[in-house]
């Protein structure tokens, strides 16, 4: 009896150590994992520069080893004391402490994957535990409607840009052909929408009086282009923040149309602020 007494004790105070951050013992580990996770993750980086790899490769392989040990244990005890293990394993940080611990160990099989040590950055998103930024994520709310409100007229927008980009790539390949370039119309496509994007890489250029003139055509398109969907997302923003002002004062909800009367949630009628 006493020695389940001391393994609950025990799994109760690790639990406070590793989920809770309020505490003295959790803010100190988790700054010891924070500082864990950026020198991971700067390993891994380092270990991607072929000059630092030839020279210092064994040391920080076994660098990305020692924190793969580490990450491991780590993630082992998030298991063992968390209040629900299988919750956990399927939550979204709980996946990610997986995949940080992953790559490492498929390569003992797998011959090649050390190409996938570059999830281990994704651990950088227990940052947002750490400070506690959790509590601003639901602001993000207010973008994903904004977003989901205007999803018909970006989808619009972008196949309008798709059929510019496929007539005006194929234009270019009947006008300037295999000899300017212009090889076949998918790299003719390519070189519409860089010219589109007003981005203007010079890999192809036209080079007759007609290829040149439709270039500058769709150059002036572009301009006009890359406003729209600002000007979309921005009348989204202000559509969605005039809703979230609209709060009922019996329950709280809030995207209540300007004109309503009655909370369409609870049904108690709304008072309008003189």
């Amino acid at each position: 009896m006493a020695k389940r007494i001391s393994l609950q004790s025990i799994r109760k105070r690790l639990y406070i150590v590793i989920f809770e951050a309020d505490t003295k013992a959790g803010k100190g580990f988790d700054i010891v994992l924070l500082f864990c996770i950026l020198f991971s993750v700067a390993a891994v980086l380092l270990n991607s520069v072929e000059e630092i790899r030839k020279c210092y490769g064994w040391l920080l392989v076994g660098i990305e080893w020692l924190f793969t040990i580490v990450f491991t244990i780590e993630y082992m005890l998030r298991i063992y004391c968390s209040r629900n293990a299988l919750r956990y394993m399927k939550s979204f940080f709980g996946i990610i402490d997986l995949c940080a611990i992953l790559p490492n160990l498929v390569i003992v099989f797998i011959t090649g994957a050390p190409a996938l040590t570059f999830i281990r950055v994704f651990r950088l998103l227990r940052i947002f535990v750490i400070f506690k930024l959790g509590r601003y994520i639901g602001e993000s709310n207010f973008l994903l409607h904004a977003l989901k409100r205007s999803f018909r007229k970006i989808v619009v927008f972008i196949g309008t840009v798709l059929s510019i980009v496929v007539i005006m790539g194929s234009a270019m390949y009947l006008i300037e052909g295999p000899d300017h370039g212009f090889l076949n119309i998918p790299k003719s496509m390519y070189w519409a929408i860089v010219t589109l994007t007003t981005v203007g890489y010079g890999d192809i250029a036209p080079q007759t009086v007609l290829g040149q003139t439709i270039a500058s055509i769709i150059m002036l398109m572009g301009y006009g282009i890359i406003a729209v969907p600002t000007g979309i997302l921005s009348a989204s923003f202000v559509l969605e923040s005039s809703r979230r002002k609209n709060r009922c004062s019996e329950c709280g909800k809030t995207g209540l149309e300007d004109d309503s009367r009655f909370c369409r949630f609870c049904g108690s009628e709304l008072k309008k602020e003189q």
